[in-house]
């Protein structure tokens, strides 16, 4: 099950439940991979519905690998995602949110 609370976020791939989190060392290989702009450059793009499906599938690799996952972007080409594309960029925003959401204070 996923833990919101430490980031995580799941998707089904493939007919296989992933969890995605989005680790220190998963931003910094998003980051290097973006094409344009930095992490606070993608998280406009998704606040302002700019977003590309590279961004997307950027995004879900990253929050794969930051789960543990050893595939490779091409492996996810041909790979069937419950829900489609839509669910594909609501996970992939759920994932920036919560990965730079501040912890609520006690």
């Amino acid at each position: 099950m996923a833990n919101p609370w430490t980031g995580e976020v799941a998707l089904v791939i493939d007919g296989e439940r992933q969890i995605l989190k989005l680790t220190l060392g998963a931003l910094a290989e998003l980051e290097a991979q973006l094409e344009t702009g930095s992490l606070v450059d993608l998280v406009e793009r998704f606040e302002g519905g700019a977003f590309s499906t590279r961004d997307v599938l950027a995004l879900i690799v990253a929050g794969l690998r930051g789960g543990g996952w050893r595939g490779q972007t091409a492996d996810l080409i041909t790979a069937e995602i419950k829900g489609g594309p839509m669910v594909a960029a609501r996970v992939a925003a759920e994932l920036l949110a919560r990965a730079f959401m501040l912890p609520e204070s006690p």
